[in-house]
Protein backbone atom coordinates (compact mmCIF):
# COMPACT_ATOMS: atom_id res chain seq x y z
CA UNK A 1 0.00 0.00 0.00
CA UNK A 2 2.75 2.49 0.47
CA UNK A 3 6.31 2.79 -1.07
CA UNK A 4 9.26 1.90 1.27
CA UNK A 5 10.03 4.62 3.44
CA UNK A 6 13.06 6.50 3.97
CA UNK A 7 14.75 9.17 6.24
CA UNK A 8 16.02 12.42 4.98
CA UNK A 9 16.39 16.00 5.90
CA UNK A 10 13.80 18.78 4.58
CA UNK A 11 14.55 22.12 3.65
CA UNK A 12 12.28 24.68 5.21
CA UNK A 13 9.45 25.87 2.69
CA UNK A 14 7.62 28.84 2.59
CA UNK A 15 3.83 28.46 3.31
CA UNK A 16 0.28 30.02 2.64
CA UNK A 17 -1.93 28.50 4.94
CA UNK A 18 -5.09 28.60 7.07
CA UNK A 19 -5.17 26.95 10.59
CA UNK A 20 -7.82 24.79 11.19
CA UNK A 21 -9.36 22.50 14.11
CA UNK A 22 -11.86 20.40 13.31
CA UNK A 23 -13.80 16.66 14.04
CA UNK A 24 -12.78 13.96 11.84
CA UNK A 25 -16.29 13.87 10.20
CA UNK A 26 -16.00 17.47 9.16
CA UNK A 27 -12.77 17.65 7.58
CA UNK A 28 -13.43 17.29 3.95
CA UNK A 29 -16.29 19.95 4.28
CA UNK A 30 -14.14 22.51 6.29
CA UNK A 31 -10.59 21.74 4.09
CA UNK A 32 -12.18 22.42 1.16
CA UNK A 33 -13.50 25.57 1.93
CA UNK A 34 -9.92 26.60 3.41
CA UNK A 35 -8.52 25.41 -0.18
CA UNK A 36 -10.18 27.37 -1.61
CA UNK A 37 -9.75 30.32 0.16
CA UNK A 38 -6.00 30.36 0.45
CA UNK A 39 -5.29 29.40 -3.76
CA UNK A 40 -7.76 32.31 -4.21
CA UNK A 41 -5.15 34.47 -1.62
CA UNK A 42 -1.96 33.25 -3.23
CA UNK A 43 -3.28 34.34 -6.59
CA UNK A 44 -4.83 37.44 -5.28
CA UNK A 45 -1.27 38.14 -4.13
CA UNK A 46 0.40 37.65 -7.65
CA UNK A 47 1.60 34.24 -6.54
CA UNK A 48 1.36 30.67 -7.58
CA UNK A 49 2.03 27.35 -5.63
CA UNK A 50 5.25 26.68 -5.46
CA UNK A 51 4.45 22.79 -4.61
CA UNK A 52 1.59 20.58 -3.85
CA UNK A 53 -1.21 21.23 -1.43
CA UNK A 54 -0.47 19.82 2.18
CA UNK A 55 -1.80 19.48 5.53
CA UNK A 56 0.45 20.09 8.00
CA UNK A 57 -0.75 18.39 11.48
CA UNK A 58 0.99 19.80 15.04
CA UNK A 59 -0.23 16.64 16.64
CA UNK A 60 -1.90 13.31 16.88
CA UNK A 61 -5.51 13.47 16.10
CA UNK A 62 -7.65 12.77 18.95
CA UNK A 63 -11.08 13.49 18.50
CA UNK A 64 -10.29 17.06 16.73
CA UNK A 65 -7.38 17.52 14.20
CA UNK A 66 -5.69 20.28 14.51
CA UNK A 67 -3.85 21.48 11.57
CA UNK A 68 -2.87 23.79 8.91
CA UNK A 69 -3.82 23.13 4.87
CA UNK A 70 -2.13 25.42 2.36
CA UNK A 71 0.27 25.30 -0.29
CA UNK A 72 4.20 26.35 -0.55
CA UNK A 73 5.11 29.34 -1.91
CA UNK A 74 8.29 31.83 -3.23
CA UNK A 75 7.72 34.69 -1.06
CA UNK A 76 6.00 35.29 2.35
CA UNK A 77 2.78 36.55 1.57
CA UNK A 78 0.04 39.30 3.42
CA UNK A 79 -2.25 38.04 5.65
CA UNK A 80 -5.54 37.88 4.13
CA UNK A 81 -8.47 36.80 6.00
CA UNK A 82 -8.01 33.67 7.52
CA UNK A 83 -4.60 33.14 5.31
CA UNK A 84 -1.42 33.69 7.21
CA UNK A 85 2.34 33.27 6.32
CA UNK A 86 3.51 29.60 7.53
CA UNK A 87 6.80 27.53 7.11
CA UNK A 88 7.00 23.36 6.27
CA UNK A 89 10.22 22.91 8.78
CA UNK A 90 13.46 22.07 7.90
CA UNK A 91 13.87 18.41 9.77
CA UNK A 92 14.70 14.99 9.92
CA UNK A 93 12.17 13.07 8.41
CA UNK A 94 11.01 9.61 7.39
CA UNK A 95 8.77 9.63 4.51
CA UNK A 96 6.96 7.42 2.18
CA UNK A 97 4.32 7.57 -0.64
CA UNK A 98 0.82 6.17 -0.44
CA UNK A 99 -1.19 5.66 -3.67
CA UNK A 100 -4.52 5.01 -3.77
CA UNK A 101 -8.19 7.01 -2.87
CA UNK A 102 -7.89 9.50 0.10
CA UNK A 103 -10.47 7.17 1.87
CA UNK A 104 -7.37 4.69 2.22
CA UNK A 105 -5.07 7.16 3.77
CA UNK A 106 -5.85 6.12 7.53
CA UNK A 107 -4.51 2.62 6.68
CA UNK A 108 -1.75 3.72 4.91
CA UNK A 109 -0.65 5.59 8.03
CA UNK A 110 -1.57 2.76 10.03
CA UNK A 111 0.95 0.82 7.80
CA UNK A 112 3.64 3.91 8.25
CA UNK A 113 3.24 4.19 11.89
CA UNK A 114 3.78 0.40 12.22
CA UNK A 115 6.84 0.40 10.01
CA UNK A 116 8.43 3.65 12.05
CA UNK A 117 7.26 1.59 15.80
CA UNK A 118 9.39 -1.47 14.15
CA UNK A 119 12.30 0.35 13.63
CA UNK A 120 12.09 2.00 17.23
CA UNK A 121 12.43 5.83 15.39
CA UNK A 122 12.28 8.55 17.29
CA UNK A 123 9.06 10.13 16.07
CA UNK A 124 7.64 13.58 17.50
CA UNK A 125 3.51 13.97 16.97
CA UNK A 126 4.05 16.49 14.28
CA UNK A 127 3.46 15.38 10.61
CA UNK A 128 2.10 16.08 6.92
CA UNK A 129 0.67 14.63 4.18
CA UNK A 130 1.25 16.20 0.64
CA UNK A 131 -1.25 15.72 -2.09
CA UNK A 132 1.23 15.31 -5.07
CA UNK A 133 -1.84 14.27 -6.95
CA UNK A 134 -5.30 13.64 -6.51
CA UNK A 135 -8.50 14.09 -8.38
CA UNK A 136 -7.46 17.15 -10.44
CA UNK A 137 -4.72 14.98 -12.27
CA UNK A 138 -7.37 12.61 -13.25
CA UNK A 139 -10.68 10.34 -12.21
CA UNK A 140 -8.20 7.10 -11.76
CA UNK A 141 -7.52 6.71 -7.41
CA UNK A 142 -4.64 4.60 -8.62
CA UNK A 143 -2.93 7.34 -9.46
CA UNK A 144 -3.37 9.47 -7.10
CA UNK A 145 -0.14 9.96 -4.89
CA UNK A 146 0.09 11.29 -1.22
CA UNK A 147 3.50 12.03 0.36
CA UNK A 148 3.19 10.77 3.67
CA UNK A 149 5.94 12.78 6.63
CA UNK A 150 6.92 12.22 9.55
CA UNK A 151 8.82 14.65 11.68
CA UNK A 152 11.86 12.74 13.73
CA UNK A 153 13.82 14.03 17.12
CA UNK A 154 17.01 15.49 15.73
CA UNK A 155 19.87 13.13 15.85
CA UNK A 156 22.22 13.71 18.93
Amino acid sequence: MIEPPEIVRTASRTTAVIPLVTTRAEIATVMDAAIAEVHAAILAQGLAPAGPLFSFHHRRPTDTFEFEVGFPVEREIVPAGRVRPGRLPEARVVRTTYRGPYEGLGEAWGEFVRWIEARALPAQDRFWEAYVSGPESGPDPATWRTELVRVLEPES
